[in-house]
């Protein structure tokens, strides 16, 4: 029995905590709070809806434009699972296996809450899957972020029905197929379940937190690889100083200039006299550049926060006040709006970077063209730029926002949506790309600060550039570049900076 999980009840989750839960692998458990008022919450609704004409949505009527329509008692969980089956429609590349693990991990802190009105028995079988690593297979495409993710949490949720198909020991295998070895039986799904499970904003939630993650670690590499760059390319440190920053105190841009400072101290390249009065923008202007987008990054993750804390699947179930309420806590909008600001705010990153890197390649400051002995006879680093302008340019394309598009849908009821998860793959596209470009500046900055022997830059620097040389040796002539581009990928996923 493994003690290393993570409880899941009303009380606040944190970054750190979401962070933990993905690097070591955490198992999920509900605390005997969120028991009880799952419990509660289940036992109101069916004291309420028994013996009562009262139409409640989801509850004994069909769902969107069919709002209308009355459902027999004896038909309520005939109801509910056509609901998963029939809104099951995802299409696209499968979900990452770390976005469907989020996915599981807050559907389960949302109905935590007890305001879903769901049955003990489907938390646990949540909680069930979760913790022996099955992971429901759930497509990219199908949600338009509002009435909740209906597809990829219809897919998310299926399994709970013997349905579907899930990734199992490394294994995409048919639901069915696993329910005997597990010793699990198919859940018969009480009146508003399938609405509780489908209802929710958990793929835009989960991949909003999974770039988040990933755009923190990317974020603190950007400054140190730019730092290695600053050296390599024999820059002023004059831009970094804490005046000009104190009399434009953007946050982001104070701490960016401080950081990159810190990374140069002690830096034998920075004390050597320049022949250059300034630096280009790709340079002098990192801490405005970098400063803006973890503004940015901070903004989002204030509003991420709030929503994988919050209960947005609906009608609402609210016991103690005696209400059942049908609202609108699974649109997108507020989800939609900064995952299109985060995609801008990190494409930046990797415009700069890019910059960076052409800057190095360009045959100024003393460093040869291209990066390279015997350019002419060897191509050097002439083309990994390339292949950083061609994802750059991918990026501006990936950045336009999703959030100002709509369409009307269920006949007109669902008349406005977020298109939110649109911005949420796209966005993670943008991060998958923007950790490549810096991987190709980090790549290149080695190799020009190679050239810069036998000075030295600063020990965090030096620390680096010893740390990459062990995975990616100096370019003497042309090879096969790739290989050192994915070794450089990977070595920045994995890299702490300090």
């Amino acid at each position: 029995m493994s003690y290393n999980y993570l409880p899941l009840d009303s009380k606040w989750l944190h970054f750190q905590q979401v962070k933990d839960f993905l690097d070591y692998n955490q198992l999920v458990s509900i605390t005997f709070d969120a028991h009880e008022k799952i419990s509660f919450c289940r036992e109101y609704l069916d004291k309420k809806t028994n013996n009562t004409d009262q139409l409640y949505y989801g509850v004994n009527t069909g769902f969107g434009f069919l709002q209308n329509v009355k459902i027999d008692a004896d038909q309520i969980e005939q109801l509910q699972y056509n609901l998963l089956v029939s809104h099951a429609c995802g299409l696209g590349e499968e979900v990452p296996a770390e976005i469907v693990k989020l996915m599981l991990m807050l559907k389960i802190k949302s109905l935590s809450y007890g305001h879903s009105g769901v049955q003990i028995a489907t938390v646990i079988r949540l909680m069930e899957m979760h913790n022996n690593n099955v992971f429901p297979v759930i497509y990219t495409q199908g949600s338009l972020g509002a009435s909740g993710d209906l597809a990829p949490l219809s897919h998310l949720s299926i399994p709970l029905l013997g349905l579907g198909e899930v990734n199992y020991q490394g294994n995409k295998v048919a639901t069915q197929s696993i329910m005997g070895q597990l010793n699990w039986d198919p859940i018969h799904l009480q009146s508003k379940e399938g609405l509780a499970l489908i209802n929710g904003t958990q793929f835009m939630s989960a991949y909003g937190m999974y770039c988040l993650k990933k755009a923190e670690h990317l974020l603190a590499m950007a400054d140190l690889i730019a730092a290695l760059s600053f050296d390599a390319f024999d820059c002023i440190q004059e831009p970094l100083n804490e005046h000009i920053h104190r009399i434009r105190p953007h946050a982001g841009q104070i701490a960016t200039a401080k950081k990159v400072k810190q990374h140069l101290e002690g830096s034998e390249i920075s004390r050597q006299k320049k022949q250059q009065v300034q630096d280009p923008y790709s340079f002098r202007c990192i801490p405005q550049v970098h400063g803006a987008s973890k503004d940015a990054f901070n903004h989002v993750l204030s509003v991420f926060m709030q929503e994988i804390n919050s209960v947005t699947d609906n009608p609402n179930v609210f016991p103690d006040e005696d209400l059942i309420v049908s609202g609108g806590n699974f649109h997108g909008q507020p989800l939609a709006l900064v995952l299109d600001y985060l995609a801008i705010a990190m494409s930046e990153i990797a415009n700069i970077s890019e910059r960076r890197t052409y800057q190095l390649i360009s045959g100024q400051r003393g460093l040869p063209l291209f990066l390279v002995k015997d350019a002419g006879l060897n191509s050097g680093f002439m083309i990994p730029q390339y292949t950083a302008a061609g994802i750059v340019s991918e990026n501006k394309q990936l950045s336009t926002p999703a959030s100002v598009d709509s369409i009307s849908s269920s006949n007109n009821q669902e008349d406005h949506v977020s298109m939110g998860a649109n911005a949420a793959t796209k966005c993670f596209r943008v991060i998958e790309n923007v950790e490549k470009v810096l991987s190709i500046e980090l790549l290149s900055a080695a190799q020009a600060l190679d050239f810069r022997r036998p000075l030295k830059s600063s020990p965090t620097i030096e620390k680096l550039y010893t740390a990459f040389r062990n995975k990616v040796s100096f370019n003497k002539a042309d090879r096969l570049l790739h290989d050192d581009m994915v070794q450089s990928i990977e070595f920045l996923r994995t890299y702490k900076s300090n």
